[in-house]
C-alpha cells in the first residue's frame, strides 16, 4: 500500500465494490456502483484499498461522468469541438488509494475514456483489465485476391452497413466511413500503414455472413494477400484510455489494456509515473489484432520520474510511447516581466503548462538553443490557445520573432526497461527530456520506422526539449526502419540562426552500447546536431541474399568494417565508434 506522507504505518481501510450493489446487475452495469465505491473511498482520510472481486464487469455511458477536458496531442478544435470526455472511472482529488482488480475484466461500451485520474496523490491500479465491447478500429481478414476484387471476412467485433455498395462501419454510438488503414501480417508479427483502398472500391457486396467482395473495375485490387488483416479507424482521437492529469506517485501495476479508442495512457503536468508490468496486446480469445487506436503511452510535461518496466505492447495505429514537453511560441510582451504564449499545434491546447515557481527556458527557434532562463510569478489563460505569463524577474530583451518557451520543470528522468514492442506502424520510443534517460533491455520487432526516435522541433508538433543524458543499452532491434528510416533517429528539427554560423549541437551525451543489431536494409543509426554520441560494443547482424559480404546488404559496398550507409551523421562533434561487430546471415528467399 502506498503510504508515502506518513512514517508510521497507518490503518488501512478496506472496501469491496462488492458492497455496492447486487452480484448479477453489479457485473452486467457496474458503473453507477463504481462511482459510488470511489466517493467512499476518498471519503476517509487515511489509505484505502478498493477491492474489486474477480468477474466481469460492463460500464455504459448513460452512467459515466461528462466533464471537458483539454488532452495533449488529441484532436483540434475543427476536428473535435466539444472537448467533453465520457468517462467510465472518475478518481478526481483521491489520495493514497489501491484499486485491487483481482485480474477483473471492465468491459467499455461506446466511446469513453475509461480511467481518468484528476488531481490525486499516491495512487495504486493493479490487476485490473480494460477492454472494448466494439472497438473503434475494424478489423476483416483477407481470403481472396483476384485482379479487380477482393474478399475479405469481417471480424465478429466490428459491424457494419451496406447501402447502396458503400460501407458504413458502425459501433455502439460511432460510424464512420472513411479513414486510415493498416495491413496486418500476422505470420510476420508486423504492421504497416496503406492508403485507404476502400475509398477506390467501384461497389461492395455481401457474399455471406460477415463476408464482403471489394469490386475495383478495371484497376488493380490492391496488394493484400490472403490471411492479412485490414484495420481501419475514421482517426479522431476525442477521448482517450486513460488520462493522469496533474497528480503525483501513480502506479499501474500489473493492468491489461486490450483496447484504447484515441490516445492511450496520457500523463500530463504530473509527477512520478510508474507503468509495470502492462500487458497492452489484443487478448488472445478476442482473436483481434489490434489494441490501440493511435499511441499506447504519452507523457506530456511530467516531471520526477517516467518508469515503463517489464510490458508488452503490440497492435498500436502509432507510437508505442512518447515522452516529450511542449514548445509554447512568444507572440508578445505587453510589459518587461510579462510575455503572451500559444500554443501552435493544432491538436494541443487549452490545458494549464506552466504553474507559479516553474523555471522557463527561451528557446531559439532556429538553433533550438536555450539563450535565457526565467521562474513564472503567475499564470493566466486568455483563452484555450493563448497565456499570458508574469515572470519573477523581466525578459530578455533579444526575443526573436520565432522564439518559443520551455518549461524547464516539468521534464522527467526517463526509465524504458525490459520491455517487448511489436505490430507498431510507427516508431517504438520518442523521447526528448534533458534529464536523464535509460532505454535498457529491451525488444523492438519490426517497427515499420524507427525503434527510437529522439527529435525536438519548434516548428511543426512544438515537442521539446534538448536531451543531455540518454543511454541506450542491451537492446534488441530486429528488423526495424527501413531505407528512409534509420534504426535509431536522432533527429533534432534545427538550423543556425545567423547563415555561415557553425550551429550549437542541440543534443548531448547519446550512449548506443551493447545492443544487438539485425537488419536487411535499414541505417542503423542517423544523427544530427550532436554533440558526445558514441556507438560502442554493438553486435549488428546484416542479413542479405547469399553471395559476397558486398551483395549481402543493400546498404552499400563495405569499405573496411562497415558497409556504406550503415551511419549517417551530420553535424556531430566527439562521435565515437568502437568496439562494435558486424556478422552476416542469408535470409531465406521466396522460392
Amino acid at each position: 500500500m502506498i503510504d508515502s506522507g506518513n512514517p508510521e504505518p497507518a490503518l488501512v481501510k478496506m472496501i469491496s465494490l462488492a458492497d455496492f450493489g447486487e452480484a448479477e446487475s453489479l457485473h452486467a452495469n457496474a458503473g453507477a456502483a463504481m462511482r459510488l465505491a470511489l466517493e467512499a473511498a476518498g471519503s476517509h482520510d487515511g489509505p484505502v484499498v478498493l477491492d474489486v472481486p474477480f468477474g466481469t464487469y460492463h460500464f455504459y455511458p448513460e452512467h459515466a461522468v461528462r466533464a471537458a477536458y483539454h488532452i495533449t496531442n488529441t484532436a483540434s478544435e475543427e476536428e473535435n469541438p466539444d472537448v467533453t470526455k465520457t468517462v467510465a472511472l472518475l478518481l478526481k482529488g483521491l489520495r493514497r488509494l489501491t484499486l485491487e482488480g483481482n485480474g477483473s475484466l471492465f468491459v467499455i461500451h461506446g466511446k469513453q475514456t475509461m480511467l481518468l485520474l484528476d488531481g490525486c496523490t499516491d495512487i495504486e491500479i493493479r490487476n485490473l483489465r480494460f477492454d472494448y465491447a466494439v472497438p473503434t478500429v475494424t478489423e476483416m481478414t483477407v481470403e481472396r485476391r483476384g485482379d479487380h476484387e477482393l474478399d475479405v471476412c469481417v471480424h465478429p467485433d466490428s459491424h457494419y452497413e451496406l447501402e447502396n455498395g458503400r460501407l458504413t462501419w458502425v459501433g455502439e454510438g460511432w460510424r464512420f466511413r472513411g479513414g486510415p488503414v493498416q495491413h496486418c501480417d500476422m505470420a510476420q508479427n508486423a504492421t504497416w500503414r496503406v492508403e485507404n483502398w476502400l475509398s477506390r472500391a467501384e461497389r461492395i457486396e455481401e457474399i455471406g455472413s460477415r463476408r464482403l467482395r471489394f469490386h475495383f473495375g478495371e484497376e488493380a485490387a490492391p496488394h493484400v494477400l490472403p490471411g492479412m488483416t485490414v484495420q481501419m479507424r475514421d482517426g479522431i482521437r476525442d477521448q482517450v484510455g486513460v488520462l493522469i492529469l496533474e497528480c503525483e506517485r501513480i502506479r499501474l501495476i500489473g493492468m491489461g489494456l486490450h483496447f484504447m479508442h484515441g490516445l492511450g495512457i496520457v500523463g500530463q503536468f504530473s509527477a512520478d509515473l510508474t507503468f509495470a508490468d502492462l500487458d497492452v496486446t489484443p487478448r488472445p480469445e478476442t482473436g483481434r489484432t489490434v489494441a490501440g487506436f493511435a499511441d499506447f503511452i504519452h507523457c506530456s510535461g511530467c516531471r520526477g520520474r517516467v518508469s515503463v518496466t517489464d510490458s508488452r505492447f503490440t497492435g498500436a495505429h502509432d507510437d508505442a510511447i512518447n515522452v516529450h514537453g511542449t514548445y509554447l511560441l512568444i507572440v508578445g510582451q505587453p510589459a518587461p516581466d510579462q510575455v503572451r504564449v500559444r500554443f501552435m499545434h493544432p491538436q494541443t491546447y487549452g490545458f494549464r503548462a506552466f504553474f507559479p515557481g516553474d523555471e522557463i527556458a527561451f528557446v531559439d527557434a532556429h538553433s533550438l538553443a536555450s539563450y535565457a532562463f526565467g521562474r513564472i510569478a503567475a499564470m493566466e489563460m486568455l483563452d484555450p490557445r493563448e497565456l499570458l505569463l508574469t515572470l519573477e524577474q523581466p525578459a530578455p530583451a533579444s526575443i526573436g520573432e520565432h522564439d518559443v518557451i520551455e518549461n524547464v520543470t516539468w521534464t522527467p528522468e526517463v526509465v524504458i526497461a525490459r520491455n517487448h514492442f511489436a505490430r507498431i506502424p510507427t516508431r517504438g520510443i520518442l523521447v526528448s527530456s534533458p534529464r536523464k534517460t535509460v532505454i535498457e533491455g529491451n525488444r523492438f520487432e519490426r517497427m515499420n520506422m524507427s525503434a527510437v526516435l529522439v527529435a525536438g522541433d519548434a516548428n511543426s508538433w512544438y515537442e521539446s526539449g534538448a536531451v543531455a543524458d540518454v543511454r541506450m543499452a542491451g537492446n534488441q532491434f530486429i528488423d526495424c526502419g527501413g531505407e528512409e528510416h534509420p534504426v535509431i533517429r536522432i533527429a533534432p528539427e534545427n538550423e543556425p540562426s545567423v547563415p555561415d554560423v557553425p550551429d550549437v549541437p542541440v543534443h548531448r551525451n547519446i550512449r548506443i552500447e551493447d545492443n544487438r543489431f539485425r537488419t536487411a536494409h535499414a541505417v542503423l543509426l542517423s544523427a544530427r546536431s550532436t554533440e558526445g554520441l558514441a556507438f560502442c560494443r554493438n553486435e549488428i547482424l546484416l542479413a542479405g541474399k547469399a553471395g559476397s559480404k558486398d551483395g549481402l546488404y543493400s546498404g552499400g559496398p563495405f569499405h573496411g568494417l562497415y558497409p556504406d550507409g550503415l551511419f549517417k551523421l551530420e553535424r556531430c562533434s566527439g562521435a565515437e565508434m568502437a568496439d562494435n561487430s558486424v556478422g552476416f546471415m542469408v535470409a531465406p528467399t521466396d522460392e
